[in-house]
């Protein structure tokens, strides 16, 4: 029997054992850009929570997967009732929640998942699956719709792997971790080399799930370039795409799956593409002149031959806080400080490029992305700020949690766009955020990166961090959430670009696709899932 995992952080995120702090420098910068901060300790504890009624499940349900794969402690529903996202954790400091699952339940193997989606399916119980629980745009959250009782269906138990190392792909269960699906692909001297920021808990099935981009995309592809082969365990039937390099036969069902965020039915497991792990890494921080200057590096290098593995871009105010708040007293921050000492001036946009494969290879794209940053007029820190940013390339959620905890207001949000649009569309939602953070009286830092690079456009990624207003915490987060979206709309950007749609963004649909295209998603969704059980309130307005 395998149990709901209970090994994170009940109320936060990842290792409870994890600690990390500010220092003195790291606090007097958010004190003088966002004022002094009032704690923010937990309501309640576990034992203590208030959640609503567990309403009781058909027979049927519990029949499909016996008795023994049931969990209905506090527990268990608290745990399966939210994402990773502010608004996810704002609820949890409360101490109660609207929404809980009535039960979890763990099939023990795909073909348990079929039988409880039939059962559920029968009978009107909505079904939310659930991976990791990493979603930061409520694609978990347990809402019913017109559905008497709901369950989540976690996949911890599919964990297979199964590798075909003459074609060099890998069928893997939807229930792996990111580390648990590399080191079962390492031991064979391989890599997926998926690696985004909720790598240490999210699932496979929540990568195929949500569309998930890694940071080092540039270097290994987005996931679902990744996905050769898919399978979904819908409530009208099941389908699977052939396991084959490429096919002209008409729309691709594979990207109809991929990304449909537990709306269609389950995914069960994906067969990817995988390669030979690199025996080689090698990290490095460089510094632009400005974040514009640091842009056009990065367009030039997605458009030649010398595009990284990694290339991250931040403008001049992610620059300087991110130092300030990571504290940096060490040789990157040395390094930064000796560059504005040398350049004599302030500002400039810090670079993390990053390299892997073997040495010829890395050594040769080195050079190639070398020559494009020293045209581009960026200065080399060396590799401390590479090695810095590695170490710590998993650690946001943990400070956020922290500043949490001090009063702050601390968020994510992302979007990408064409080269030509970029620099007009950075200007335009972090002015969006900064006003509306004044407008609520709680001024705010507001940083901003480039985090995936393509031939034709690229990310970015924004941070902002301010004052929570006490008791008015989602009001708050409401209003600045709005304002960046609709900025994001106003100037033809993707409302997402890996975050996935969830519950947040679900109102920008038909901006991103437009009424027809809504009608098609729809469409699909009525066939696949006629009774609307699967994972209610998400993707689709």
């Amino acid at each position: 029997m395998t149990e709901p995992r209970r090994d994170t952080n009940w109320w936060g995120w990842g290792d409870p054992m994890r600690r990390t702090e500010l220092d003195a420098t790291a606090l007097g910068v958010l004190r003088e850009r966002i004022g002094e901060l009032e704690p923010w300790p937990l309501a309640a504890r576990i034992e203590d929570f208030e959640l609503p009624a567990a309403r009781p499940l058909p027979r049927a349900a519990v029949d499909a997967v016996g008795a023994e794969a049931v969990f209905d402690s506090k527990e268990d529903r608290l745990r399966h009732a939210r994402g990773s996202g502010y608004v996810d954790l704002a609820r949890m400091r409360s101490g109660r929640l609207e929404n809980a699952p009535d039960a979890v339940l763990v099939p023990a193997d795909a073909a348990a998942v079929g039988r409880l989606i039939d059962a559920c399916a029968a009978h009107g119980v909505a079904v939310v699956p659930f991976g990791g629980g990493t979603s930061v745009v409520g694609g978990v959250e347990p809402l019913r719709g017109p559905h008497e009782a709901l369950i989540s269906l976690d996949l911890t138990a599919l964990r297979e792997v199964v590798v075909d190392e003459t074609s060099l792909t890998a069928r893997l269960g939807a229930g792996l971790r990111g580390p648990e699906a590399e080191a079962a692909l390492g031991a064979q001297g391989l890599t997926l080399g998926h690696f985004p920021q909720s790598f240490e808990y999210a699932t496979i099935g929540g990568f195929a799930a949500t569309r998930s981009a890694g940071q080092a995309s540039s270097g290994y592809g987005r996931f679902d370039s990744l996905v050769s082969s898919v399978r979904l365990l819908a409530p009208a039937g099941n389908l699977r795409t052939l396991e084959t390099p490429h096919t002209a036969a008409g729309p691709a069902l594979r990207d109809l799956v991929i990304g449909s965020e537990g709306t269609l039915g389950v995914i069960p497991d994906v067969t990817v593409r995988v390669r030979p792990a690199p025996p080689q890494r090698r990290y490095e921080a460089w510094m632009a002149e400005s974040f514009e200057a640091g842009r056009e590096i990065a367009r030039v290098l997605a458009q030649g031959p010398g595009l990284p593995t990694v290339i991250r871009v931040s403008d001049e105010e992610e620059t300087v806080g991110s130092l300030a708040l990571s504290g940096p007293r060490g040789a990157a921050g040395k390094a930064f400080g000796a560059y504005l000492k040398a350049r004599r001036r302030a500002g400039g946009a810090l670079m993390i490029v990053g390299y892997e494969g073997t040495e010829e290879a890395l050594t040769r794209r080195r050079a190639l992305t070398v020559r494009a940053l020293r045209a581009g007029g960026a200065v080399y820190l060396g590799r401390a700020g590479g090695r810095s940013w590695e170490h710590g390339r998993y650690g946001g959620p943990y400070q956020r949690d922290l500043l949490m905890g001090m009063g702050a207001m601390v968020e994510t949000l992302e979007t990408s766009h064409t080269w030509t649009r970029l620099g007009e569309l950075h200007r335009a939602v972090g002015a969006a955020i900064a006003g509306t953070l004044d407008g609520e009286g709680t001024p705010g830092l507001v940083f901003c990166h480039l985090s995936h690079a393509y031939a034709d456009g690229a990310s970015l990624y924004f941070t902002f961090i301010s004052r929570a207003r006490r008791g008015a915490e989602l009001e708050q987060w409401t209003a600045v959430k709005r304002a960046a979206s609709e900025a994001i709309v106003a100037g033809g950007a993707t409302i997402t670009h890996h975050h996935a749609v969830g519950r947040d963004h679900a109102p920008y649909m038909e901006a991103e696709v437009g009424e027809t295209g809504l009608d098609v998603l729809r469409a699909v969704k009525e066939r696949l899932d006629p009774t609307g059980i699967m994972n209610p309130g998400k993707l689709l307005p």
